[in-house]
């Protein structure tokens, strides 16, 4: 499909939460290629260079691509069969919701888990994580590079470093959901044998696609296991040979890939692999707008999640009400500005429901994922297209609105305490 085309998708609400994303209109349109025959000599080269520039994105050159249609959460699947067996040990480095779910994911595969908590805007010590390790004997340790939850963003070099020094046998495992395409991961320099992500974040692409990728270590533990791959979609014993062959720019057949995501996939990493922005100036302008938006929201009275801008994610921010408000004081005056964030998720600091679905038309209300219900914290995303192309102006519409709305959200209250 040519890429000379005039193509603008329609007028819509500014989606600034932590995935899906804003997308270019070159990725729309390429996801509206005409379907294709799956083991066409045409599809299986889009594939293969998908594979291929997925793997320079983590800064790996051997490490191996696995390009799935699911989810990110099938990638905690994908790990859990592959990597591991009944009653092996494993330890989550547990920084918010998304750990609490690979921790369930594991143990659902027999896994027996251990998990190191860090407080709710903070990560898990290396102190704390060598002491674990030198106790233990673990097959694999995960850790969360950035929680979507609490937009905390852990030092995953610095993991990997306390692994390799304390249980070099231990395969390095990141959730880098919310973080790949954001964040700055050196697969084969840290020493990280396997990185799940998706399509719909950090990587510009609609929803739908799940991506592994697993170091040759990794991919040696799968061949090494004394028992059969406890999944039969996820297995990479099925898988393996699919991704060899696309690579090679042929095709092969287990299941069927999402094809026309594919071609969106590849429209996007080509623009982050061969564009105008380097990946480094890319991680750069990811963390010059997470700093500049995040001093905007603390000028206005918000006071971030995270404990410090250590351990703040670069891709999405995460912050509290002011004292006195709650969800529904700011979220529905942001959408009613055209403007799409999202509400908290994590049990412990989110608030109780205040309203019903008759209170919102419910378009709406699906809209922005009942965020309009949580009234302790709210979460906004800052990745992609909307921190690379500076002429949209993404970040800056959403700090002036988030100024209005407060404004807005305050006067009625400062009516009723000035009677």
């Amino acid at each position: 499909m040519s890429t000379n085309h005039n193509f603008v998708q329609a007028p819509h609400k500014l989606l600034m939460i932590p995935g899906p994303i804003e997308v270019t209109d070159e990725v729309l349109y390429a996801n509206a290629h005409p379907p294709m025959h799956l083991l066409s000599s045409d599809f299986a080269s889009v594939f293969g260079e998908c594979i291929c520039m997925t793997r320079n994105i983590l800064y790996s050159k051997d490490a191996q691509p696995f390009l799935m249609a699911g989810s990110g959460t099938l990638g905690w699947d994908q790990v859990s069969a592959n990597l591991l067996e009944p009653d092996e040990n494993a330890l989550v480095l547990n920084c918010g919701y998304f750990g609490d779910g690979f921790a369930d994911c594991l143990q659902t595969y027999g896994v027996k888990v251990d998990q190191l908590k860090a407080e709710v805007g903070g990560t898990v010590k290396q102190s704390d994580i060598e002491v674990a390790l030198k106790s233990k004997k673990y097959k694999l340790i995960t850790a969360t590079h950035v929680d979507t939850s609490t937009a905390v963003l852990s030092d995953i070099k610095g993991v990997a470093e306390v692994v390799r020094k304390v249980s070099p046998d231990t395969l390095v495992v990141v959730d880098a959901v919310c973080s790949v395409a954001s964040e700055e991961i050196q697969m084969d320099a840290w020493g990280i044998d396997a990185v799940l992500t998706a399509s719909q974040k950090g990587l510009g692409t609609p929803p739908g696609l799940s991506i592994v990728v697993a170091s040759q270590k990794a991919i040696k533990a799968l061949e090494n296991r004394s028992t059969p791959v406890r999944a039969y979609y996820a297995s990479w014993k099925k898988w393996l040979p699919i991704m060899k062959a696309y690579e090679a720019d042929t095709a092969a057949y287990f299941a069927a890939p999402p094809v026309n995501l594919i071609y969106a996939y590849h429209a996007s990493l080509s623009h982050i692999t061969q564009g105008p922005v380097s990946l480094e100036e890319r991680f750069k302008a990811h963390k010059d707008a997470s700093r500049r938006f995040k001093k905007a929201a603390e000028d206005l009275g918000f006071k971030g999640v995270p404990f410090s801008e250590e351990v703040s994610a670069n891709g999405m921010t995460a912050l509290y009400f002011p004292d006195g408000l709650v969800g529904s004081d700011i979220i529905p005056r942001l959408l009613e500005q055209g403007i799409v964030v999202a509400g908290g998720i994590h049990s412990s600091i989110k608030g109780q429901l205040r309203m019903t679905c008759s209170d919102f038309h419910l378009s709406e209300l699906l809209t922005v994922n009942l965020a309009i219900l949580i009234d302790k914290y709210f979460r906004i995303g800052h990745m992609g297209v909307s921190v690379v192309d500076p002429k949209r102006g993404d970040i800056d519409i959403v700090i002036k609105a988030l100024a209005k709305t407060l404004k807005e959200a305050k006067a009625p209250k400062l009516l009723i305490e000035t009677r």
